[in-house]
């Protein structure tokens, strides 16, 4: 049988789920592919005597991995873009094969990074955990023109948004409980703004839509504005708020976008909950599909990290390896539409003073806008209230017609609040 030499870059929660898989299902991915996986070297910047390395030589320093020559596989599983996207380059430079798991190296160089025609690099880990996302697109799905992709790709937003729907409970109140079950980081702005699920949507729309990796094309929107009563009112007009990551090619060009949405109750993206992720592609021929799976984690994550590394083990002791499908073709620059011009229905909840004709003023804001109302939830205050959200869910209208109304909203005298806007999720 033969042998495919690993080196591994990190020791976090991901790189012990590999040695834990390889050490458990070794025999098996062996039996499958015909290779055996071995652990030739683990760099890290601590030292862990408690981890088996599965025979694996320690070492400090990572770039030890692209040094020894018995390594066949590097494994990148340290994060960030500064180290990791030297490890990569160097790696690569150096002809080894290199899976990584890094969403954020990935959206921000990925032109850079597989530039080559033939890069031996794969990141089926970078994006949706165990949901072989990735592989379905440059596979499964490859006779398909891609017509739209959409994502609940951050498991932290689809906790809390799920909590706060099931408990009730207020936003800061959602966050430390997923701080304390580790669904969020002590500092957690990197899930809750967005820009996690924006990384995973930029590697999404290159490979959907064949085009570059351009994280700054995105418009990006975390929850934090998001409370329980949104998620109550949204209950009552038909729908649940997600967190959504949009790649949609449309007659104006490419939508890119991550905000919270309104999904209907009915569609499938609603009934996935918790800290699972989903990844719904709309194409030609294959119609709607639907890829659901756990997010994160380090044994889901180290699933897909050994998928891409048992891919290079089916074809390692081939006269020529095939060019990974990631770095076939051409980039194209579709033309991007800027999310001013992209159209919406749209949720306000607007918080007024208690007194009449205060509804009329708001549906003349609205009005001069061209903004018509579909639906409206005004509810009686409490006795001890003295303002009264009014909800309401427009028709469709174009995003820079609503941020003109928002504005003249807020100056009304009846309002004495924030104004908080969901876009409703664009049909198929």
């Amino acid at each position: 049988m033969n042998k495919l030499r690993i080196g591994i870059a990190g020791l976090g929660t991901v790189a012990q789920g590999v040695l834990h898989l390889i050490a458990t299902n070794g025999d098996l991915m062996a039996k499958r592919t015909g290779v055996q996986l071995s652990i030739q070297r683990v760099a890290s910047r601590t030292t862990k005597p408690e981890v088996d390395l599965l025979g694996g030589v320690f070492s400090n320093n990572v770039h030890d991995l692209v040094a020894d020559p018995d390594v066949d596989v590097i494994l990148e599983l340290i994060g960030g873009e500064g180290l990791a996207k030297e490890l990569i380059e160097s790696a690569l430079a150096a002809g080894k094969r290199v899976v990584t798991a890094n969403k954020a190296v990935i959206a921000a160089h990925g032109d850079q990074l597989l530039a080559s025609g033939n890069v031996p690099l794969r990141f089926e880990a970078a994006v949706a955990g165990a949901i072989p996302i990735i592989q379905s697109l440059n596979q499964g799905l490859a006779a398909n023109r891609i017509e739209s992709i959409y994502g609940i790709i951050n498991g932290t937003c689809n906790y809390m948004l799920t909590v706060m729907e099931e408990e009730g409970l207020a936003f800061d109140q959602v966050l430390s409980q997923a701080q304390a079950l580790g669904y969020a980081e002590a500092d957690p702005a990197f899930d809750i703004e967005g820009v996690d699920a924006a990384h995973k949507l930029t590697i999404l729309a290159a490979l959907g839509f064949a085009t570059s990796y351009d994280f700054s094309a995105l418009y990006v929107e975390g929850i934090t504005q998001i409370a329980a009563e949104d998620i109550q009112y949204a209950q009552e007009l038909g729908f649940k708020i997600k967190h959504l990551g949009i790649a949609r090619n449309t007659d104006a060009g490419l939508e890119t976008r991550v905000h919270p949405a309104l999904v209907p109750t009915s569609e499938l993206l609603a009934s996935v909950n918790g800290v699972m992720n989903a990844v719904q592609v709309v194409s030609d021929a294959a119609g709607e599909t639907l890829f659901s799976g756990p997010g994160a984690g380090g044994a889901a994550t180290a699933s897909a990290v050994l998928a891409d590394v048992l891919t290079f083990a089916a074809t390692n002791f081939s006269e020529r390896e095939p060019s990974p499908p990631e770095s076939q073709g051409t980039a194209t620059q579709i033309q991007r539409v800027a999310m001013d011009a992209i159209p919406s229905a749209c949720y306000l909840r607007i918080p007024t003073l208690d007194q009449p004709g205060v509804f009329a003023q708001v549906a003349s804001a609205l009005s001069a806008h061209s903004i018509s109302i579909e639906a409206v939830i005004q509810k009686e205050p409490s006795s001890a209230d003295t303002s009264v959200s009014i909800v309401i869910l427009t028709d469709m209208v174009v995003e820079s017609a609503v941020n003109a109304a928002l504005k003249d909203l807020a100056e009304l005298a009846a309002v004495v609040g924030n104004i908080t806007r969901i876009r409703v999720a664009p049909t198929h």
